[in-house]
């Protein structure tokens, strides 16, 4: 029998990615209410930002979800957290997935697909990481993942958790059974991501952890995150990726072509429309007596950086390189 397809409840940003804030305005007589407000003051003061990410995900079979468990409990020397709330010591998250019948589902995943070739399996298990800016209690970062998970999974789908403090950024990773126990598969959708960051946030700021979670675009950053895996490489210095896309470009301005982006018009498009969609909110805010805010929220947005596309951010960083090894060697010439 075909699984259901569950769709959580996903809600609607403050601040639509669309309509940047009158959206909100029309549906309330053109007054904020106090919780855009005070979302409102907590990203014009820069309050850090939750950050949710959905891992690759590569082999995702059987086997490969038991990898995934033993990495992120480090070999066993981390204890697993699952949704009944006991620790998980040692190799047991195996244990643990066997308890989830992900062996059953696999079967059936399998035999689904061979009824229609040329389509990507579905997903076992969906692998999330939670994530906070470094300075982050990690026991608040923790407890409020557990809060989390527990409001929007428990009960439904199955999922087991743990802490991860060797970076500067305490993080916590968390695998979620994809078919919940009523048989209903959760599909992760880009609204789905918006809702869990809001309530990831809020949930750290019940425990007195300043946290917000707004759109990107909102806060005049137009780069994307780099996928998890590039991101990593290029911290450790040896990004294939990052490398062939810096040669490419390199190449292309020693050639003199400094041509832009195609996706350049849409990026000064959306800045155009943040940037007049703030103007709005000002406005509204000084109708409501939020004089301070409103200048606040002015500012916030005229001190936007100019829009600028991936192959600028490097063409400008190649550059300024360059400029920088020439100066290099003109003082050992002296």
């Amino acid at each position: 029998m075909a699984k259901r397809v569950f769709r959580i409840r996903e809600g609607e940003p403050l601040f639509d990615i669309v309509s940047y804030g009158s959206a909100a305005l029309h549906e309330n007589g053109g007054r904020l209410t106090p919780e855009q407000v005070e979302q409102l003051r907590r990203t014009v003061q820069r309050v850090p930002e939750v950050m949710v990410k959905v891992l690759p995900r590569a082999s995702n079979d059987l086997k490969a979800a038991g990898k995934h468990v033993d990495y992120i409990s480090r070999h066993g020397k981390l204890a697993l957290e699952a949704d009944d709330g006991e620790p998980l010591e040692g190799r047991n998250g195996h244990a643990l997935l066997e308890a989830w019948d992900l062996d059953i589902d696999d079967v059936r995943r399998q035999a689904g697909l061979a009824a229609v070739s040329g389509r990507k399996p579905p997903k076992l298990i969906h692998k999330l990481m939670f994530s906070m800016p470094a300075g982050t209690p990690p026991d608040k970062v923790l407890s409020a993942l557990r809060n989390f998970a527990r409001e929007q999974f428990w009960g439904q789908h199955r999922y087991v958790f743990v802490l991860h403090t060797d970076e500067d950024h305490p993080h916590v990773h968390l695998v979620l059974k994809a078919v919940s126990e009523q048989g209903v598969r959760l599909n992760i959708k880009k609204a789905t991501l918006r809702h869990w960051r809001s309530e990831f946030a809020r949930n750290l700021r019940l425990l007195g952890v300043p946290a917000n979670a707004t759109e990107r675009a909102v806060r005049g950053q137009d780069h994307k995150a780099k996928k998890d895996g590039i991101y990593r490489a290029s911290q450790r210095g040896d990004s294939t990726y990052l490398r062939s896309q810096a040669e490419f470009i390199s190449s292309d301005l020693m050639k003199g072509d400094i041509r832009v982006d195609s996706g350049k018009r849409r990026l000064i498009e959306t800045r155009k429309n943040v940037v007049q969609g703030w103007a709005q909110l000002a406005t509204a805010l000084k109708k409501d007596g939020e004089l301070v805010l409103a200048d606040q929220v002015r500012s916030f947005a005229a001190g936007f950086s100019a829009p600028r596309t991936d192959r600028e951010l490097v063409a400008r960083e190649l550059i300024s390189k360059v400029r920088a090894a020439r100066t290099s060697n003109r003082e050992m010439v002296r």
